[in-house]
C-alpha cells in the first residue's frame, strides 16, 4: 500500500533535513511532553529482558533505544535505523556513552539486516512516513525471529467526537509553533496532512494480518490520539 504524500520525490527527506536539529524540542512542544509517556507505555507493553535484541526503525534521535537500555540494565544489543543520516548523527551524539547501539542509515522498506535476527521490532511515529506500508511490514516480519514481536506507536484516529474537535483545532496551531521553534512551518504542515491521511486502527490491523502477523491487537492512548499496535511472528 503506497502512501501518496510520502512518494512525492524528496518530500519526507526535506522535511526531516529541516527539523532534525530541534526534533526533540519540537516533540516536547507539540505533545506537551506526553510523547515520553507514550513511549514508556510502549516499553511497558514490550517488557524486554536483557538477553533480547531490538531493532528500532525510523528511530529519530534514539528515544526508544534509550528507554530500552534502562529496561534491560544497559546490556542489550540494539540496532537503530533511520533514513536520515543527520537525525542518526544527532542520536549518536545524544547516546554516545552507549557502545551497544548500532546506527544504520536505511529506509524501512529495505533493511540491511539478516532474516530472523531480532526479538523486537519497534517503529514510533515512523510508519506514517514510509513510502509503502506493505513493504515495511514485510521487512519487519522478515527480520524478526520466530516468536518475535512487532510494536508500532503511531498517531491514530480519535474515537471521541469532543476530543477530536479539540485536537483538530490544536493541530492547526502546530505549523505556527514549528515556525516559532524551528524556523520552518512547512514540515509541520506535512505532519498534519500525513496524520489525517494515515490508516485507522482497524485498517492497520488488517494490513498486519495480511502480512502474516498473528495475534494482532492495538491499544489506544490519550483517547486515540496515538495507538500502539502489536503483532507476533509465529
Amino acid at each position: 500500500m503506497q502512501q501518496y504524500l510520502q512518494n512525492k520525490k524528496g518530500l519526507v527527506k526535506n522535511v526531516f533535513d529541516q527539523v532534525y536539529d530541534k526534533y526533540d524540542l519540537m516533540n516536547d512542544f507539540m505533545s506537551l511532553g506526553i510523547h515520553r509517556l507514550w513511549k514508556k507505555n510502549l516499553l511497558n507493553m514490550m517488557n524486554p529482558s536483557p538477553s533480547q535484541k531490538l531493532i528500532d526503525v525510523a528511530c529519530g534521535t534514539g528515544d526508544i533505544a534509550k528507554i530500552f537500555l534502562k529496561y534491560t540494565n544497559k546490556d542489550s544489543q540494539i540496532t537503530c535505523v533511520d533514513p536520515n543520516s543527520s537525525m542518526l548523527k544527532k542520536g549518536q551524539e545524544k547516546l554516545n556513552k552507549f557502545k551497544n547501539i548500532n546506527w544504520v542509515t536505511a529506509p524501512a522498506e529495505k533493511l540491511p539486516v539478516a532474516d530472523n535476527s531480532f526479538d523486537f521490532y519497534t517503529i514510533s511515529f515512523g510508519l506514517r512516513n514510509t513510502k509503502n506500508l506493505n513493504k515495511t511490514l514485510r521487512e519487519a516480519y522478515r527480520i524478526l525471529k520466530s516468536g518475535g514481536r512487532f510494536l508500532c506507536l503511531e498517531f491514530s484516529k480519535i474515537q471521541n467526537p469532543g476530543l477530536d474537535v479539540v485536537y483538530k483545532n490544536y493541530s492547526k496551531l502546530i505549523p505556527s509553533i514549528g515556525k516559532l521553534v524551528v524556523g520552518e512551518k512547512e514540515p509541520y504542515e506535512y505532519l498534519i496532512k500525513s496524520i489525517e491521511n494515515f490508516v485507522n486502527q482497524d485498517q492497520l490491523i488488517e494490513l498486519m494480518e495480511n502480512n502474516d502477523f498473528k495475534k494482532c491487537s492495538y491499544r489506544n492512548l490519550s483517547g486515540g490520539i496515538v495507538s500502539i499496535h502489536s503483532g507476533w511472528k509465529i
